[in-house]
C-alpha cells in the first residue's frame, strides 16, 4: 500500500517519499486524506523562518479533510468510511494551562504538521479524540476550510461579539476574510479593511463590505456609521504597523481589540489610547473544540460559502509549485493540495 508524502527538506524544497503506513494504536485512527490546504504557517516554514523548529524531514499540513480507513482498539464513535477533520493540537495535559482548561494554549503544545508530521500525505494516523465528523452536505474540499474557519470562530468568540455591534477587520487574507464572514453570520455590522484590490473585489463578491484604507478614511467611515462612537470590536489580522495604528484609532470607548496576527517585529502601540478610552486588548490563538463545532455549523448550514475562498487546487506531486506560487502573491486566498479524490 503506497503512502506518498511531501517531505520538506529545507531551502524551499519538497521531496515526495513513499512512507510506511502506520497502523493505528489504541485510541487512534488511520485516515486517508482527500484535501489539505496551505496555511500561512506552512508558507512561513517553507520560506525558511522555522527551520530550527521543523528540521528537514517534516511533513507539513493541518487544514485537512479525509476519511477513516482503519480504527484502533478502544475507539468509540468512529468507523471506517466516516468523513472527518482533525483538530491538530497535541497538548501535554499536565501544565498550568492544561490544568486550567486551556489545553489549546498548552505550555508544551505540539502543533501537528509543524512539530510532528502532518497531512500532506495519503495516510495519516492520529488520536481519535481529535476528530470532528463532517455533516453529510459538506464536501471534502470545503471541509479543508473547517480548521481556518475554527480560527475565525475562536477569534469572534473571544471578542464577545454581539449582533448589531460594529466590527472592523483589518487585513483581508484568508483568516481575515473568514473572521469577517463569521462576524457577519453573528449579526454584526462588518467592515473589512484591505489594501489589495483583488482581495477587495473577492470580499465584495462574498457579500462583505471591503474598503481600501489607502483610498478611504476608515476612521471617518466608521464614525459616520456609528454616530462618532467607533468600532465596538476591532480584529487586527494584517500583522502590519499601519494596522496596529488603525486598531487603536478606530476603536470605540471600551472597545475590544482582538490581536489575531503574528507580528514578526514588535509594533509600536498607542498605549495612551488604551488608557484614554479604556480599551481592551484580547489575545486569540488557534481554537478549542467548540470552535470546530461552530465552524462545522457555519459551513454545513451554508452561512459561510468557502468555495469562493478556494482559489487553486494542485496535486500532491506539484506541492512545490503550489507553495512557490503563493510566495509574495497577495491575490491568492486558499490553495488546496489534492491528496486523493475523495469525492
Amino acid at each position: 500500500m503506497n503512502n506518498p508524502a511531501a517531505v520538506y527538506r529545507g531551502d524551499g524544497h519538497f521531496e515526495i517519499v513513499d512512507q510506511p503506513v502506520a497502523a493505528p494504536g489504541p485510541g487512534e485512527v488511520r485516515l486517508e486524506i482527500a484535501f489539505c490546504g496551505i496555511c500561512g504557517t506552512d508558507l512561513h516554514a517553507y520560506l525558511g523562518h522555522m527551520d530550527a523548529r521543523i528540521g528537514d524531514q517534516r511533513v507539513f499540513g493541518h487544514e485537512m479533510a479525509g476519511t477513516v480507513v482503519e480504527v484502533g482498539e478502544g475507539v468509540d464513535g468512529y468507523r471506517c468510511g466516516d468523513r472527518v477533520v482533525v483538530r491538530p493540537l497535541d497538548n501535554c495535559g499536565d501544565c498550568p494551562a492544561c490544568n486550567n482548561g486551556h489545553a489549546h494554549i498548552c505550555h508544551n503544545l505540539k502543533f501537528m504538521g509543524i512539530d510532528t508530521d502532518g497531512a500532506f500525505k495519503r495516510f495519516w494516523t492520529v488520536p481519535a479524540k481529535l476528530l470532528h465528523a463532517l455533516p453529510d452536505n459538506l464536501s471534502l474540499a470545503a471541509a479543508a476550510l473547517v480548521e481556518p474557519t475554527a480560527v475565525a470562530a475562536h477569534d469572534v468568540r473571544r471578542a464577545r461579539l454581539k449582533a448589531g455591534e460594529c466590527a472592523l477587520v483589518i487585513g483581508g487574507g484568508p483568516i481575515g476574510t473568514l473572521i469577517a464572514l463569521t462576524a457577519k453570520a453573528e449579526g454584526a455590522d462588518v467592515i473589512l479593511s484591505e489594501i489589495n484590490s483583488t482581495r477587495i473585489r473577492m470580499a465584495n463578491a462574498m457579500g462583505l463590505e471591503a474598503v481600501n484604507p489607502l483610498e478611504t478614511d476608515v476612521v471617518a467611515l466608521i464614525n459616520e456609521r456609528t454616530g462618532n462612537k467607533g468600532a465596538d470590536v476591532v480584529f487586527e489580522v494584517s500583522g502590519s504597523q499601519p494596522g496596529v495604528d488603525l486598531m487603536t484609532e478606530v476603536a470605540a470607548t471600551r472597545g475590544r481589540i482582538v490581536m489575531v496576527a503574528i507580528h514578526a517585529n514588535r509594533p509600536l502601540v498607542d498605549m495612551f489610547r488604551f488608557f484614554w478610552r479604556e480599551l481592551e486588548l484580547i489575545g486569540a490563538r488557534v481554537y478549542e473544540p467548540e470552535d470546530f463545532d461552530r465552524a462545522l455549523e457555519l459551513l454545513g448550514s451554508g452561512a459561510i460559502d468557502v468555495d469562493a475562498i478556494i482559489t487553486d487546487k494542485q496535486p500532491l506531486e506539484r506541492i512545490g509549485d503550489a507553495f512557490a506560487s503563493l510566495t509574495g502573491n497577495a491575490e491568492a486566498l486558499k490553495t488546496l493540495i489534492t491528496i486523493t479524490q475523495g469525492e
